[in-house]
């Protein structure tokens, strides 16, 4: 065998000595003791991506309520939580997740391709927000005739416009953007002052921000989820938590997290105002028994 031939065969040698290394390695990190070195860049932390200014689910106090899970999942877990703030808006996920600067978003929709989703943790649906005694605080459906000529608040691009579009609401529907920097503005908010003052008769939002804001207006606005439409796009989504889809193991990890404390979790969730549904529709009001 010459010199050369030689060399290149000891260098194959080694590369095929260095993946199995790399591959014991890596049986022995993510082992049960629940290390997920090779996938985490800090397995020692709990690193989440999230928005600075975006209530109710989080901001750089700490008081949203993906802010309460991330500090329950860090305790169960015992690792240090820390964040990486990014607006939650285009390039969020690049920026964040996708750039492994952390390595959990607390809150994403099903289905939604931008990353691997864990198993949902919550069920809710848009809602129609209205005052007492403006008389639609019965009404389910937006196909309700009691809505026709009403100023109805809608987030443009969202789902609920959809409907609003086939039952003929458009007309005098008061749009608020969906793009939008959270750190200088929010749509939510600015849909609930104009329903508190009148200048809207209901709104239609996301059913956290809907049970979150309605819980503090004065008076408390009446939430509806809107689960019977009969038209137009279905308003009710599952959402879990996003993770990059090479993580299978951390992704495997959550998952268990979810299923252990899920009473823990909906109470978190219940304790902010949102409107959360079972796979029937019906609205959950209590945790559920926790796991012996």
């Amino acid at each position: 065998m010459t010199t050369h031939v030689q060399r290149r065969f000891l260098i194959v040698l080694v590369a095929i000595a260095a993946t199995f290394v790399g591959r014991d390695l890596a049986r022995a990190q993510n082992s049960d003791a629940g290390d997920l070195s090779i996938e985490l860049v800090d397995p020692k932390v709990l690193r989440v991506c999230a928005d600075p200014r975006n209530m109710p689910f989080s901001n750089e106090k700490g008081e949203g309520f993906e802010n309460k899970l991330a500090e329950l999942f860090a305790a169960k877990l015992n690792k240090r939580l820390d964040y990486t703030f990014f607006p939650q808006a285009t390039g969020f996920v690049r920026v964040t997740l996708g750039s492994h600067r952390c390595d959990v978003i607390m809150g994403f929709p099903q289905g939604d391709e931008l990353v691997q989703g864990t198993n949902p943790y919550y069920r809710t649906a848009y809602a129609l927000l209205a005052k007492p005694g403006s008389g639609l605080e019965d009404v389910t459906t937006l196909e309700d005739e009691r809505l026709k000529g009403k100023h109805i608040g809608i987030v443009a691009g969202t789902p609920p416009a959809t409907n609003m579009a086939l039952a003929g609401l458009m007309a005098n529907a008061k749009p608020y953007p969906l793009m939008i920097d959270t750190r200088v503005d929010s749509s939510a908010e600015a849909m609930i002052n104009d329903l508190t003052s009148g200048t809207i008769d209901a709104g239609v939002l996301w059913g956290p921000m809907a049970g979150f804001y309605a819980k503090k207006a004065t008076p408390a606005l009446h939430v509806t989820p809107l689960i019977k439409e009969a038209t137009g796009p279905k308003l009710v989504y599952r959402i879990g938590m996003g993770v990059r889809a090479a993580d299978q193991n951390w992704k495997r990890q959550l998952n268990r997290l979810i299923q252990e404390n899920q009473a823990d979790i909906n109470q978190i969730l219940l304790d902010f105002g949102i409107p959360l549904l079972d796979e029937s529709d019906h609205p959950i009001v209590a945790t559920a028994t926790k796991p012996q």
